[in-house]
C-alpha cells in the first residue's frame, strides 16, 4: 500500500500533473437499473474513431460487451479523426441508422466549439466529482477522459540513435524517417504534435506554437525528413516510417505488439512535452441516447479507468483512484519513468484553440505536404 503513496512515480505524477485538483472520495456507484434496461432495449451502441490499439479499446470495448450482453457494438471508421467524427455527427442529424455516432472521443481543442454547435448533448457520470474541473464542461456537454504526452516512437534496427528533441528531426541521418499519425488539418493528435515541437523552439502555448511548429515542419519537409504518410506500427515495423511522433500511450502500446520485431524505443522530448487531453461526449443526435449514457458510466468506472490504464492513457479519475489504492500494482510499475513528465505543459482550451487554428490554416501554405 504505500507504493501508491510514497514511490518516487507516483508522488511525481501526483505533485506535477497541472490537471491535478483536490477530489473527494472515491465514487464506485454502478448504473441504474433503468438506465440499463433502456438501453438494452435500444439493442445497440454506435462508435467512431476507436482503434483497438489505442489506449487498450479493444479491451474496454470488449468488457462492455461481456458486461452488456443484449447490446450490440457498431464500430465506425476506428482510423478517423476528431474532425471526422464530428462531421459523422453532421451529416447523420437525421439518420438513425448504422452510420450516426452515438458517441464521439475528441481531441480537447474541438469540444467547446462542438457544444456551441449544438453536435453534444448533457449528462454527468455518476463519478462526475472525480474528474478535474478544468478538464470538463460544468453542465455536462464534455468531459476528460484521459491524456498522454507526445513522444517519438523509433525502429531501433533502422536508427540506431534515436532523437531526444524536436530539433534533432532535422539532422541528415533522419532523412525520408519522420511521419505523423494524421493530418494536421484535421487531426488532434498531429496538431498536438506540431504545438510540441513549436514549444519546444521557445514558443508560448497558442498562436506562436502553431506558427513556431509548422516552420520546423516545413524544414522537414524541405530537407526531405518528413514523410507524408499516416504513421502507425506497422509503417514503423516496416521502415516506411522510422520515427513517428504520437502519443505516449500509442507508441507503448505499439511497442509492445511488435515484441520486438522490430526493437522500437519510445522517447519523451527533453522539451516541449505536451500533455494532451481527450474528452469524452454524447451526440446530440444520438439514435441511443441510453446505451450512449450506459457506455459513459462504463468508461467511467473503476473498471474502465483501469482498463485505460493497461494502454497507457492516465485516466481522469487518476489521481483519486491512486490515492484510494484501486489500481494494480503491475500497472503502475509499468509506467514510463516519472522524470519524463516532470516538464509536462497542460494547454488551456484557449491556448489550444489559437493553436489548432493557426495550424489548420496555415498547413497548406507553410508546409504543403499532402499527408495521407
Amino acid at each position: 500500500m504505500n507504493r501508491f503513496v510514497s514511490s518516487a512515480a507516483s508522488r511525481a505524477f501526483v505533485s506535477t500533473l497541472a490537471l491535478v485538483v483536490a477530489l473527494p472520495g472515491l465514487a464506485s456507484a454502478e448504473p441504474s437499473q433503468d438506465l440499463v434496461d433502456a438501453a438494452t432495449k435500444e439493442g445497440m451502441l454506435t462508435v467512431i474513431a476507436l482503434p483497438h490499439d489505442w489506449c487498450n479499446y479493444g479491451e474496454v470495448i470488449a468488457n462492455f460487451k461481456a458486461k452488456y450482453t443484449g447490446i450490440e457494438v457498431n464500430e465506425l471508421n476506428p482510423d478517423a479523426g476528431t474532425a471526422d467524427e464530428l462531421e459523422a455527427i453532421r451529416a447523420n442529424k437525421g439518420n438513425m441508422g448504422s452510420q450516426a455516432p452515438d458517441v464521439v472521443d475528441l481531441g480537447l481543442a474541438f469540444a467547446p466549439a462542438a457544444a456551441k454547435e449544438g453536435l453534444l448533448q448533457p449528462y454527468k457520470v455518476a463519478t462526475w466529482d472525480e474528474i478535474p474541473d478544468n478538464i470538463k464542461d460544468a453542465n455536462g456537454y464534455w468531459y476528460g477522459d484521459y491524456y498522454g504526452v507526445m513522444a517519438f516512437g523509433v525502429n531501433k534496427d533502422l536508427l540506431s540513435t534515436a532523437p531526444t528533441e524536436w530539433s534533432d528531426l532535422a539532422k541528415p541521418e533522419y532523412s525520408g524517417a519522420v511521419a505523423l499519425t494524421g493530418d494536421p488539418r484535421s487531426s488532434a493528435q498531429a496538431i498536438l504534435a506540431l504545438m510540441s515541437a513549436g514549444i519546444s523552439r521557445g514558443a508560448e502555448p497558442g498562436t506562436d506554437s502553431g506558427a513556431k511548429g509548422l516552420e520546423l515542419f516545413a524544414e522537414l519537409n524541405k530537407v526531405g525528413n518528413f514523410v507524408p504518410v499516416l504513421g502507425k506500427a506497422g509503417t514503423i515495423a516496416q521502415g516506411q516510417t522510422p520515427i513517428v511522433a504520437a502519443w505516449d500511450y500509442n507508441l507503448l502500446a505499439w511497442r509492445d505488439a511488435l515484441n520486438g520485431n522490430p526493437p522500437m524505443e519510445v522517447v519523451v522530448p527533453t522539451s516541449g512535452v505536451v500533455a494532451g487531453v481527450y474528452v469524452q461526449a454524447i451526440s446530440a443526435y444520438a439514435p441511443h441516447p441510453n446505451a450512449a449514457k450506459l457506455w459513459m458510466e462504463h468508461l467511467y468506472s473503476d473498471e474502465g479507468q483501469t482498463g485505460w490504464l493497461k494502454g497507457y492513457c492516465h485516466p481522469a479519475r487518476f489521481n483519486a483512484m491512486l490515492k484510494a489504492g484501486k489500481f494494480p500494482q503491475v500497472l503502475l510499475d509499468k509506467l514510463p519513468p516519472a522524470e519524463a513528465y516532470e516538464k509536462a505543459i497542460f494547454p488551456t482550451v484557449e491556448a489550444l484553440d489559437a493553436n489548432k487554428t493557426a495550424i489548420v490554416e496555415g498547413w497548406d501554405k507553410v508546409v504543403g505536404a499532402n499527408v495521407k
